[in-house]
């Protein structure tokens, strides 16, 4: 039986494809490629993948609405996104759609490489999870069913929302670094010239702590941020 990781590789500029394919097929992938987002999507619902590559501008269907379509048939599988885009903002628009990691063109190869295992060893560690909850407070995390609860009322995440509030959860009372996050959540290297993880922070603040007297994100200034009642 081949064990090679099944990769879906959705990207309509025929020679960047062409190259991708076969270096990963080097490195023991197997690699489908479609060319578009519609076909894209077509080959996620016909298949099944261990990892998804995406563009971000592709014809009929560009990259972030194929991450969202696929996120509401699949939470769990990984996305990574290959974009010549590099701002905070088309990031977050990734980042919202359930991408799980982005990596900008031009790019070395075998960075890409080392991100795609990383992404599929994480993916295998958290599929290896038993049940459990966490709880801090009144704040609860259903990890099976990606649920988030305060005071019994649920609130509406995004994954990588719920991802960021799960570590939080896990390192309650300790104070973690920007650089914490972003190795520990988006499995990339904290680039000190974007905000994004101070946007996701107050995104959790305004969902999780602004209609509760008991604030639990805090700021500690110069540090990074910790979850604890007080």
């Amino acid at each position: 039986m081949d064990n090679k990781p099944h990769l879906l590789l959705v990207e309509d500029e025929a020679k960047v494809a062409a190259f991708i394919k076969k270096g990963l097929e080097k490195h023991s992938f197997a690699v489908e490629i479609a060319e578009d987002g519609r076909a894209g999507q077509h080959f996620f619902d016909q298949s099944s993948y261990d990892l998804l590559i995406l563009d971000v501008n592709l014809p009929h269907m560009d990259g972030v609405e194929l991450a969202t379509y696929v996120r509401t048939k699949n939470p769990d599988v990984p996305i990574l996104m290959l974009t010549a885009l590099d701002t905070t903002a088309d990031k977050l628009a990734g980042f919202d759609a359930g991408v799980d990691d982005y990596l900008v063109k031009p790019f070395d190869f075998m960075e890409l490489v080392a991100r795609l295992r990383a992404l599929l060893k994480r993916s295998q560690k958290s599929n290896e999870q038993p049940t459990n909850r966490l709880k801090v407070a009144d704040l609860e995390l259903d990890l099976d069913q990606k649920l988030a609860l305060r005071g019994g009322n649920t609130i509406e995440l995004t994954a990588k929302e719920f991802a960021l509030l799960e570590y939080l959860m896990r390192n309650r009372g300790r104070v973690v670094s920007k650089m914490d996050i972003a190795e520990q959540v988006w499995d990339i290297d904290f680039d000190t010239g974007t905000n994004f993880i101070e946007v996701y922070i107050n995104y959790l603040r305004k969902k999780i702590d602004k209609e509760s007297p008991t604030k639990l994100i805090h700021t500690v200034v110069g540090m990074g941020y910790t979850l604890k009642e007080k």
